[in-house]
């Protein structure tokens, strides 16, 4: 393995011991103990996991075949089969979880929200798919109509996560708002969508600015410079979409069971945060003849 890749291992087992020992005290015990050990420690699954969404692999099977079992199968002592591992992909959703909250991004007080839509199949099936039944809806986007999930992302100015949701496609953009900016401070920007007195009024007596363009038959309203540059960096959230569909696989219709598809959204996720190149915001820069206007106002 690379240097990275053993990086990458190395703290991903790390955070499977620590959570493995944090679930013996601190969950409900269940009534089911597992005394034999498996053929895959959890830091092995998750390594797994993450490294098919930062490989050039499009599809899970080829990784596995082509990558697991012949390029790392070093790395791994004594290895469970492909149906196998499918079948223990739902015992990783609680862990992935606990995993985005530990590597949340730096509270820098700039932040930008946004969503995107996740298709579970061609819109001409929609009647037909059963896998996603009372779960996935109708709804429709910027980019046409679709059947399935939202993913909801608020990221700081560095490109680094720090809360995402995933909703049915027909949920509106400022539901999942209140509970995603629980824990910050700052600045928030956002498009149009997002437009809500109520919530405005609601997130800023808790320490947030909810900061978005307004429409054409809303009344202007004085916006700094400096409010405005910003709010035109929002692309940078946009980009790390297109990062996490077109080079990560966020987005596929291949799944036959709704666990294992919320296992692939928060792995893809997580190889984003762990993963070496992010999606930054430059420098931003106002002319310092209208930084002085705004100083005399």
């Amino acid at each position: 393995m690379s240097l990275s890749t053993t990086a990458l291992f190395c703290c991903l087992d790390d955070f499977a011991q620590t959570y493995e020992e944090w679930e013996r005290h601190k969950l409900v015990p269940s009534a089911r103990k597992r005394r034999r050990p498996g053929k895959l420690s959890l830091g092995e699954s998750l390594f797994i996991m993450v490294l098919f969404h930062l490989s050039p692999f499009k599809d899970f099977k080829h990784f596995w075949i082509y990558g697991v079992e012949q390029k790392y199968r070093d790395c791994f002592g004594d290895l469970a089969s492909y149906g196998r591992f499918v079948s223990l992909m739902p015992r990783l959703m609680m862990p992935l979880c606990v995993l985005l909250q530990c590597f949340s991004g730096e509270q820098t007080g700039i932040y930008f929200v946004h969503s995107t839509k996740l298709s579970v199949c061609h819109n001409a099936r929609n009647n037909r798919n059963k896998v996603f039944k009372g779960l996935a809806q109708r709804a429709r986007s910027t980019m046409g109509g679709f059947f399935g999930f939202k993913l909801h992302m608020v990221i700081n100015n560095k490109g680094e996560v720090m809360a995402i949701k995933v909703t049915a496609g027909n949920v509106d953009d400022r539901s999942p708002l209140k509970a995603m900016l629980k824990d910050i401070t700052g600045k928030v920007f956002g498009d149009k969508g997002y437009i809500c007195k109520p919530l405005f009024q609601e997130i800023w007596h808790k320490g947030i600015q909810l900061i978005t363009g307004i429409r054409k038959n809303m009344k202007n309203y004085l916006m700094s410079v400096i409010d405005k540059v910003l709010l035109r960096k929002r692309f940078i959230i946009e980009t790390v979409f297109d990062k996490l569909k077109t080079s990560m696989g966020l987005e596929h219709s291949r799944h036959r069971a709704p666990a294992n598809a919320f296992v692939h959204i928060l792995s893809c996720v997580a190889a984003y945060m762990l993963g070496k190149t992010k999606v930054k915001m430059g420098p931003v820069t106002v002319p310092e003849p209208i930084r002085q206007i705004e100083g005399q106002v």
